[in-house]
C-alpha cells in the first residue's frame, strides 16, 4: 500500500498535464464530473463504469472528497481502502484521472478534527490504520499524507471547465491568494483559516459577483463544485456553477464533451445521470 502510494502521488506531482496545482483536461474526449464520493464503494463501482477508461482511451475522469464515510466497521473507518483503488486508476491511467484536493483529505493529511456526525472522522481513519496494520500504522498514514499533499487543487480543460471541491467563502477573499492555480501549493496553503488551499476546499456561501470576479481572473466559463448537500445529486449554485454529490442514495454524474463548449447550468442538470439507474457490474 506505501509503495502503490507513493507510485501514484509521483504520477500527479510529475504528470505532464501538471501546470502549478493544476491538472489540465487535455484532448477532446469526454469527461466524467463527480461529486462527494465519502468511501461509497457501489458508487464508486458505477462512476468506473460510466467513465470507461479501459473503454475509451479519450475518456477523462474527476474524483474528489474520497475518504470518511458513513459505513463505519466496528466504528472503524476504513476509507484508506478508496484511496489504495484510486491509486490504483492513477497508475493504471495517468494523465485521465484528476483527484482534486477536498477538505476531508487535507484534514486527514494535517490531523485536523472533522465530522461526519459520527465524532471525528480523522481519529476514526487513524484507529482504521492502527487496527489493520498494527505497528506499521505510522508508514502507512505517512504514505495517505504523501498522496493527499501531491492533489492539485483543480482540474482545468481546455473548453473553459473548472473543476474543483469548492472555492473560498465571500468573507475569505481578503485573504486569498487568487494567483495560486498559477504556483505549486505550499505548506502555508494548508493552513487553517489562513492557507488559501484551506479557504478554497473549505469555503462555501459564494455570491454570484464574487464567482464572477474568479471565472474572469481564471479565464472560467463553467465550475463544477461539490463540499454541498444536493437532495437531488446535482443542482445550481449560481449562473455558472453546479454542485455535484456523487455519494448518497441520489447520486448524480456529469458526463461532458469535451470537443463542445462547456454546458449552461440548465442543460448540465438535465443531463446528468443517476448512479442509482446502474447496476454494478462483476
Amino acid at each position: 500500500m506505501v509503495d502503490r502510494l507513493g507510485e501514484a502521488a509521483a504520477i500527479m506531482r510529475d504528470a505532464p498535464n501538471r501546470e502549478g496545482c493544476v491538472s489540465r483536461i487535455e484532448g477532446r474526449g469526454r469527461l466524467l464530473l463527480t461529486g462527494d464520493l465519502h468511501d461509497n464503494p457501489q458508487h464508486f463501482q458505477k462512476v468506473l463504469q460510466f467513465a470507461r477508461l479501459d473503454e475509451d482511451p479519450t475518456a477523462h475522469l474527476v474524483l474528489h472528497e474520497l475518504i470518511h464515510g458513513e459505513r463505519l466497521v466496528n466504528g472503524l473507518d476504513l476509507s484508506y481502502r478508496m484511496l489504495v483503488k484510486v491509486a490504483d486508476l492513477l497508475v493504471a491511467h495517468p494523465g485521465r484521472v484528476h483527484v482534486l484536493l477536498a477538505n476531508h483529505e487535507l484534514a486527514q493529511m494535517a490531523g485536523h478534527s472533522v465530522s461526519k456526525g459520527a465524532g471525528c472522522m480523522t481519529t476514526k481513519f487513524n484507529e482504521g490504520l492502527a487496527w489493520r496494520f498494527g505497528d506499521e500504522a505510522d508508514l502507512v498514514a505517512d504514505a495517505v499524507a504523501e498522496f493527499v499533499r501531491a492533489m492539485p487543487l483543480a482540474a482545468r480543460s481546455e473548453n473553459g471547465i473548472l473543476c474543483a471541491h469548492s472555492l473560498p467563502g465571500p468573507g475569505m477573499m481578503d485573504r486569498f491568494d487568487v494567483g495560486i492555480l498559477d504556483r505549486e501549493l505550499e505548506d502555508r496553503d494548508y493552513e487553517p483559516m489562513h492557507g488559501s488551499a484551506w479557504m478554497m476546499v473549505w469555503g462555501r456561501g459564494n455570491t454570484e459577483a464574487q464567482v464572477e470576479s474568479l471565472a474572469e481572473r481564471w479565464n472560467v466559463e463553467f465550475f463544477s463544485l461539490g463540499h454541498a448537500f444536493v437532495e437531488n445529486g446535482i443542482g445550481i449554485g449560481g449562473p455558472r456553477t453546479i454542485l455535484l454529490n456523487s455519494d448518497h442514495e441520489r447520486a448524480m454524474v456529469l458526463p461532458v464533451e469535451l470537443s463542445d463548449a462547456p454546458p449552461s447550468v440548465e442543460s448540465a442538470v438535465f443531463s446528468a445521470l443517476p448512479l442509482a439507474g446502474l447496476g454494478v457490474e462483476d
